[in-house]
């Protein structure tokens, strides 16, 4: 699996040094991953599976294949993220697309519904390393993942998805670490979910309102917000701003843009949560979900 020259770490004066704890892991980590014959990694461009694909490069080389899935909901910046990540890794990467909408269980988002979404992306996962000999899948799931509501980690134990991370024990905090050590640029990335996470259970989800949220958080990134997400509660955009940002969201002239481009997406109410952004809000008040 060819691929274009691997990123550069950062200079040894520029690398932040890692505490022996996670330095340990990081090695873990690398033993892991050496000791498969080969690997697709499940990747999203996110700051876990960027990592996981940067350290699989590195100790696998070509043996090693990217695979991120493509459908409506992904966003389009977040996808040519993707692209971009894996061509400075140097890593083969496969994308393929996808439909989850057409998946009768996940349109109709029950509490489960990323079940689905990772059952069907495992389902391509695996008629790839099939069709191409590759013996492992792994993703970037980290250790900090298992305390949250994630009913994808139940699709994953079907399809014997491998977690190098939390084999590692690896946190979220260890991977921004790790990652900023060797000059990942998602280091300080912010989580960044799929466009279903938006919508609250219950909510059918159709190509044409993940067009809406996805064009909302559009206008919003290029407003120079960088940890938001717009939550869909049908007619009413509820949005949830990191607090070191809210107070500029409140200014007039900001306040007017966001109110004039979210009417434009086809909200018709704005709505500012004042407890601001929390990742995994909606699973609050979920049985068995985590903090989120």
């Amino acid at each position: 699996m060819a691929g274009a020259p691997q990123s550069e770490p950062m200079s040894s004066s520029d690398a932040p040094r890692l505490d022996p704890d996670v330095a340990i892991k990081l090695e873990q980590l690398r033993a892991l991953l050496r000791a498969l014959p080969s690997a697709i990694v499940a990747f999203s461009g996110g700051l876990d599976s960027t990592f996981v694909l940067r350290v699989a490069r590195e100790e696998l080389g070509e043996r090693v294949l990217a695979l991120t899935t493509t459908s409506a909901s992904l966003p389009a910046h977040e996808l040519e993220e993707a692209r971009a990540l894996a061509t400075t890794i140097g890593a083969a990467h496969l994308i393929v697309a996808t439909d989850e909408v057409a998946i009768a269980d996940y349109a109709g988002i029950p509490s489960t519904g990323c079940y689905f979404c990772k059952d069907n992306l495992y389902r391509i996962c695996h008629a790839e390393a099939a069709r191409r000999g590759i013996t492992s899948i792994v993703d970037g799931v980290n250790a900090d993942d298992l305390g949250d509501f994630r009913p994808g980690l139940k699709a994953a134990d079907e399809k014997q998805i491998r977690h190098p991370l939390v084999e590692a024990g690896m946190s979220k905090r260890d991977v921004r670490l790790a990652s900023a050590a060797l000059g990942l640029v998602t280091w300080d990335k912010p989580a960044s979910p799929c466009l279903a996470s938006r919508f609250p259970y219950g909510t059918a989800i159709t190509r044409q309102r993940l067009r809406q949220v996805e064009s909302a958080e559009a206008a919003l990134r290029r407003l120079g917000f960088r940890e938001f997400r717009v939550r869909f509660a049908e007619d009413t955009a509820r949005l949830e701003i990191s607090l070191d940002e809210i107070a500029r969201c409140l200014e007039p002239e900001i306040r007017d843009q966001i109110q004039a481009t979210l009417r434009a997406a086809g909200f018709r109410h704005v709505v500012l949560d004042l407890a601001g952004f929390r990742s995994g809000s909606l699973n609050e008040g979920v049985a068995g979900a985590g903090p989120g």
